[in-house]
């Protein structure tokens, strides 16, 4: 990556930061997690819950003004992903924009683009990817609505956009905007069925 496409990242990833959903954010940090526990059936060892706890924790940092104050948080931030990632296999950075009461099903081979959106409610498996399309366009990142139920093994990339209620079947390869109220299944994956 050459030097101007890096600082055009990193610029970008602090703007990403301070663009999370506006319902997300009236709740403070225990509301989240309290809600993203009991969307994950109050269970605190479900890996997808210590994902999403991890990156409510990642974002909530971001929010102390004073760097001197910030580095410790961070620190800990990074320890905790890594850990996350490393161990159950989901990758989820604090600059995804991440609904209400997401829920990560199951864990192992999960791996979100960072500048990914993903609506309230939203249900995600095992072995999903949502990524960039090209590596000329490292920006560009899949954007779900709300309650998107997303199939084990999904593949989504590219900017694109997931309309509200939709369902990705497993293994499904996405490439194009699905609109809302259907499922999409195959590779590439294609409308079997609109409401």
């Amino acid at each position: 990556m050459d030097m101007d496409m890096r600082a055009q990242v990193e610029e970008s990833t602090e703007q990403n930061v301070l663009v999370h959903s506006s319902e997300t954010r009236k709740l403070s940090l225990w509301q989240q997690i309290q809600e993203d526990w009991q969307a994950h059936g109050c269970d605190w060892t479900k890996p997808g819950f210590r994902a999403v706890a991890v990156h409510r924790f990642g974002v909530w940092r971001m929010g102390v003004k004073s760097k001197l104050l910030r580095a410790p948080l961070s620190i800990l931030y990074r320890m905790l992903y890594r850990k996350v990632r490393n161990s159950y296999g989901i990758e989820l950075p604090y600059t995804v924009d991440l609904g209400r009461r997401v829920v990560i099903e199951h864990q192992s081979g999960i791996v979100i683009h960072g500048y990914s959106v993903i609506g309230d409610d939203c249900i995600i498996r095992q072995g999903v990817t949502l990524g960039n399309r090209y590596l000329e366009h490292p920006l560009e990142a899949p954007k779900l609505g709300k309650r998107v139920n997303v199939g084990a093994g999904a593949k989504i990339f590219g900017d694109i956009s997931i309309g509200d209620d939709v369902n990705i079947g497993a293994n499904a390869v996405v490439l194009t905007d699905i609109p809302a109220n259907s499922t999409a299944v195959g590779i590439p994956a294609k409308i079997i069925q609109k409401e």
